[in-house]
């Protein structure tokens, strides 16, 4: 058996071990990682650019955009890379780094969409106290707590998790490092020092979800009472992205945490773990872009102008 202090690699769990599928995978994520970097960077350009649309939504959409990116960037390229070069190696100070940046930014981006919800609630339920409750003062403050929190999350778990002797060999269950799948290697019951933390993020994390919750039961509520179909419209075209992308979100991560054992298989995991780690950043974009004609006519006007520079 092995511990921790001599492993110095891991070896991440493998899409196929056949060579032109492993080929397939890595032109398939380039094309979903390429997509991703389009997007996102489309849209923080864009709302950099246009000064119509320095608002606190889209500030914190920005602040999404970024934090999608470096989420997907931090998963995607090492799988790609693998694939490529038909390996599964990852060392041990870059299994560590690649956990704490994924929980770090994957943290940051769920409190984040729990901020964007009550954006989202006040703007519809209290609009005349928007410029108070969401200045820019106050959009840079949450936007900060979100990230200081994230960072502090994955801080405290990395150095856990790490902490713990690995006695069961170094051969992970994921195509990225994950915390289960790290877990899963440590000696008999030495994973429980993890219990504690984990029950503090789970309460905090449905604390989240809660507040999330009630705020589009408020926002549904308000907007069903507005009598104008356009005033209607414009509230729906602001709330259903958010709604889509937190539902995305969750439900992947949720089912992959929550899923019954009875059902875990490494081809399920692997399933899942893209779903929540690779498909958000690449959809979020066009989820946005779809139904926000303000966000639609300041990338046109941006795509316009650079085609008369050419």
């Amino acid at each position: 058996m092995s511990n921790s202090s001599s492993i110095t690699q891991f070896l991440l769990l493998p899409f196929t071990d056949t060579r032109e599928l492993q080929l397939l995978h890595f032109w398939l994520f380039l094309g979903i990682y390429l997509a991703a970097l389009l997007g996102n960077g489309l849209i923080i350009t864009t709302i950099a650019w246009d000064q119509h649309l320095h608002t606190p939504m889209y500030f914190l959409l920005l602040k999404l955009a970024l934090l999608g990116l470096g989420c997907i960037s931090t998963t995607v390229p090492k799988s790609m890379a693998n694939s490529l070069w038909d390996t599964r190696v990852i060392s041990y100070a870059g299994c560590a780094t690649q956990l704490f940046l994924f929980v770090f930014l994957a943290s940051a981006e769920f409190y984040l969409l729990t901020i964007m919800s009550y954006d989202r609630y006040v703007a519809i339920c209290k609009p005349l106290h928007y410029g108070t409750l969401l200045g820019s003062r106050a959009c840079v403050h949450m936007a900060a707590a979100a990230w200081a929190t994230g960072f502090l999350h994955a801080l405290l778990h990395t150095a856990n998790t790490f902490s713990v002797p690995l006695c069961k060999g170094n051969a992970l269950g994921q195509f990225f490092c994950e915390i289960p799948q790290i877990l899963k290697l440590s000696c008999s019951h030495s994973y429980l020092r993890d219990l504690g933390l984990t029950v503090v993020n789970v309460c905090l994390a449905f604390g989240c979800f809660v507040f999330i919750v009630v705020s589009y039961v408020q926002i549904f509520r308000a907007v069903l009472k507005v009598t104008s179909e356009q005033g209607r419209h414009k509230a729906f075209s602001t709330c259903l992205p958010h709604l889509a992308v937190v539902s995305l979100f969750l439900s992947t991560a949720m089912f992959a945490d929550l899923k019954p054992p009875s059902i875990s298989s490494p081809s399920l995991d692997l399933v899942l773990s893209v779903l929540y780690s690779v498909v958000p950043p690449a959809v979020n974009p066009l989820i946005y872009s779809m139904r926000n004609q303000e966000l639609k006519d300041a990338l046109c006007k941006l795509i316009s102008l650079w085609f008369l520079k050419q």
